[in-house]
């Protein structure tokens, strides 16, 4: 009954009648124009281009267009595109996956729907699954489109940002996935915005889809890098505040758990590591570590907060005492813990940046692909990537004899069997490609082959660099080429003369990949385009996917039947068995890649507030209104957390003084009398109508062009640190989370739940950064953005421009101590004066 009903409800025959509807009006304008000359049928781009921008659709525009590169391609490159690839290429411009066999010519499909897309001038994207076919597509169709008009750029791994902008820039721009993703990354990384590589993500066509979107979306992109803050700083500020003394050099409040130098303290550490000003923005760091070490010795207490086990500092849960095995302290404090305790300060490397694939191509504003085998996991693209799988038809009829599988008692008796049959069609010259699972595989059936003198090519990583050479001889009478199941993928084997009379190309598997994704692409390298050809697989009960699923009844049956290794079991009962083993394990795996998309979901939606927040930072001319709002930010806390009892005479008005003082404004600019018999709206409005009147004072005394460059150095500072601090403590969570499973809790819950209250935290502390730096810090002509950590994916030579500065007259610089009386005769000391906004 369900097959009926889906033969009369299939929806990929529904959308194929579409497609032959208006493949039908694209065939019907092929003598128009093989009319046109070359100058005419170029200028139909600008034509395109024109009416586009008017307001027609690119649905309307489809008909002329591909019928536009139909007629270039026969000029330009000999090819025109069958029915069947004019339908393929509609399926892509709706944003579907053309399921389309091998050698059914894909890359020709895509022409007309990059061509269609390109004329909107927003870029489109050719993404394949490595340097090799990107720069070989680019250079065989990048001469189509450009005769037309279009410009086509490649992306390369080894280019400089400026190449890689320009690539970028272009048209149609070819480039593999992981090279894109990492663009993105390091994009969200630049000081300044014109460092930024990429456009907005508008449309991508993916070749070899499932294997980029499916096999390769369990690995998430990741930048490491070496953080700004050495293990040597930690050590130095631990061993700097076992010195200082409760009260004399710093203060601590009980209620909100706040250390706080005092301003002996203050001059303490600058005395100590011979330095002017603890608050210039060039000692950021130091600033941190030392605030990190007064925590970890002052309100960090062993077997309380944490426990020390093995060499490692680990997490007491407040609520629940329970030991947090797998979390660590973000901003600093578990490095400064490990300090304090005498241990090795770890995670120096950590993650800068990192996303997912699913992320990733999920941004594009339309996202489509081919591939020859995509219906197996067609609920996952429909799910993941709103992608529906569409299969065309092939141009001629498949004639190729896919047998029924040979199953041995031992790997043995199957590599045996394998080489006997290679040796007897090699002999019989059909050319045969033998496909395995391993390197280690390969190997052995190469060994095999040269003991009995078969000549062979071996095509694995090993020796990808000769990919091309090798899969062009593949198909010559007699070549014998070993690959394992991904090499040589996205390449056509063409059949040499006289090997149609031998059989066409015979693929010989030697097991069952856990996918049978792999096994119908390994199948597909054979009979295409209407040729003769084989496929045979040997399997045996001692392979790893036998081994997993249910091998044992068979094992059972072939005693029975008295079998061994020199009579293969052939039966539709073990194909089906195989598949369904693959079915199994292909729904683990499904599993697994939703699962991780569940967890980067948490960290897409935290990462989409900060880099857009970010891209504001460097696009906007004037931060300072977002500066204020961090400020008040800050404010608001600070005095809540100060004055949270009910009864306003338990307020700590003594210790919020000195926050202000250590933190916003000059010393003695608030004290605690002021604060004296005000309401809690009342103290912070005093407090927000001083910090502005500081502010104004700062920006009047250095000029309003230079405040606004010290705005941004503040703000990427303060975001950059953060955030890195952030993903690399997220990381840190998701490692130890399946933890928690133990509990009866569930993971991602509580992933989600930790992951939105650290992100919370890093918003405030990221407040609290901007409002003391741009308050306390000494502005000189320090006004270079820096970064706050070298990723291992930038390029060192890639600084950015410096900030142009005026020429001034050079002056002969007095030095004034901060605790001199001020020059201006206010009879403040310099500190407290113009030392604070100088």
């Amino acid at each position: 009954m369900l097959g009926v009903l889906n033969k009369v409800f299939d929806p990929n025959k529904r959308d194929l009648k579409r497609f032959e509807k208006k493949a039908d009006e694209i065939e019907a304008l092929a003598s128009q124009f093989e009319a046109l000359s070359d100058e005419q049928l170029k200028g139909k781009t600008e034509e395109f281009i024109k009416r586009h921008a008017a307001g027609e659709s690119l649905d309307n525009l489809l008909v002329e267009a591909f019928a536009t590169v139909r007629e270039a391609s026969k000029r330009v490159l000999g090819m025109f595109p069958f029915r069947v690839q004019i339908m393929g290429a509609i399926s892509l411009h709706e944003g579907n996956i053309s399921e389309m066999k091998t050698g059914e010519g894909k890359t020709l499909t895509a022409t007309m729907s990059v061509y269609l897309n390109a004329i909107a001038k927003k870029g489109v994207h050719v993404v394949t699954v490595n340097e090799y076919l990107a720069s070989r597509d680019a250079e065989e169709m990048g001469r189509l489109y450009e005769w037309l008009g279009l410009s086509v750029g490649l992306n390369m791994n080894s280019l400089t940002k400026d190449e890689k902008r320009e690539a970028y820039a272009a048209d149609i721009t070819y480039s593999t996935n992981n090279e894109l993703g990492f663009d993105y990354l390091r994009d969200n990384m630049v000081l300044y915005k014109e460092e930024m590589v990429q456009r907005e993500l508008n449309y991508a066509v993916i070749d070899e889809v499932d294997s980029i979107l499916i096999d390769e979306a369990r690995t998430p992109l990741i930048i490491s890098g070496q953080a700004a803050k050495a293990a040597q700083l930690y050590m130095q500020a631990n061993a700097f505040t076992r010195m200082l003394t409760k009260e004399e050099d710093y203060t601590y409040d009980e209620t909100t758990k706040g250390v706080l130098l005092t301003e002996q303290g203050i001059e303490k550490v600058e005395k100590a590591f011979g330095i002017d000003n603890l608050f210039d923005i060039s000692h950021v760091r130091l600033n941190h570590a030392i605030n990190q070490a007064l925590k970890a010795h002052v309100t960090m207490h062993v077997d309380v907060d944490y426990v020390v086990q093995e060499g490692e500092v680990i997490i007491v849960d407040q609520f629940t005492g329970r030991l947090m095995k797998g979390r660590r302290y973000s901003d600093g404090l578990h490095q400064a813990i490990e300090a304090k305790e005498g241990l090795e300060i770890q995670n120096e490397s950590m993650t800068m940046a990192t996303i997912t694939f699913q992320n990733y191509f999920r941004m594009y504003n339309k996202l489509s692909g081919m591939t020859g085998t995509a219906k197996t996991e067609e609920e996952e693209f429909r799910n993941i990537y709103n992608m529906n799988v569409i299969t065309i038809p092939t141009n001629k009829p498949i004639i190729r004899d896919d047998r029924v599988d040979l199953i041995y008692a031992s790997i043995a008796g199957k590599y045996k069997a394998v080489g006997d049959d290679i040796a007897e069609r090699h002999k019989n010259g059909q050319p045969v490609l033998v496909g395995t699972v391993a390197i280690e595989t390969s190997e052995i059936i190469s060994d095999y082959l040269t003991k009995k003198g078969i000549k062979h090519a071996v095509l694995n990583a090993k020796n990808h660099a000769h990919e091309a050479e090798i899969i062009l001889n593949a198909g010559q009478k007699g070549a014998v080429t070993i690959a394992t199941n991904m090499a040589g993928r996205g390449t056509d084997i063409k059949l040499g003369e006289g090997v149609i009379e031998a059989g066409g190309l015979a693929v010989i598997g030697t097991e069952r990949h856990e996918s049978r994704r792999i096994d119908n692409q390994l199948r597909g390298r054979s009979g295409r385009q209407g040729d003769p050809g084989v496929t045979q697989f040997y399997l045996s009960l001692e392979d790893d996917l036998m081994r997993r699923f249910g091998s044992d009844a068979m094992r059972n049956m072939m005693g029975k039947l008295g079998m061994d290794d020199s009579q293969p079991l052939q039966s539709k009962m073990v194909t089906r068995s195989v598949e369904s083993a693959q079915k199994r394990v292909e729904g683990n795996n499904f599993d697994a890649r939703k699962r991780l998309l569940q967890y980067d979901d948490v960290l897409r939606q935290q990462r989409e507030v900060i880099y857009k927040e970010r891209l504001e930072v460097l696009e906007t001319d004037n931060m300072r209104g977002l500066v204020e709002k961090m400020i008040d930010g800050s404010i608001d806390r600070l005095v809540y957390t100060h004055t949270s009892d009910e009864k306003p005479e338990a307020w700590n008005l003594k210790t919020l003084a000195e926050t202000i003082a250590a933190n916003l404004l000059p010393e003695e600019t608030i004290t605690e009398a002021q604060l004296q018999g005000k309401s809690q709206e009342q103290i912070i409005d005093l407090l927000k109508t001083e910090v502005v009147k500081f502010y104004d004072q700062k920006e009047e005394e250095m000029s309003p062009e230079r405040m606004r460059e010290f705005e941004k150095v503040v703000l990427l500072r303060s975001i950059d640190s953060k955030w890195i601090d952030h993903i690399d403590a997220m990381d840190q969570l998701r490692q130890g989370i399946h933890l928690r499973a133990y509990g009866q809790n569930d993971p991602l819950r509580e992933y989600q739940n930790e992951g939105f209250a650290m992100f919370e935290a890093m918003v405030e502390a990221i407040e609290e950064d901007v409002a003391k730096y741009s308050m306390k810090a000494e502005i000189r002509n320090n006004l270079e953005r820096q970064e706050v950590a070298k990723g291992q994916a930038v390029n060192p030579k890639e600084d950015g421009p410096a900030v142009k500065k005026k020429k001034e007259p050079a002056r002969k610089e007095v030095v004034i101590g901060r605790n001199d009386a001020c020059p201006c005769g206010s009879g403040k000391k310099y500190k407290n004066c113009h030392g604070a906004a100088s």
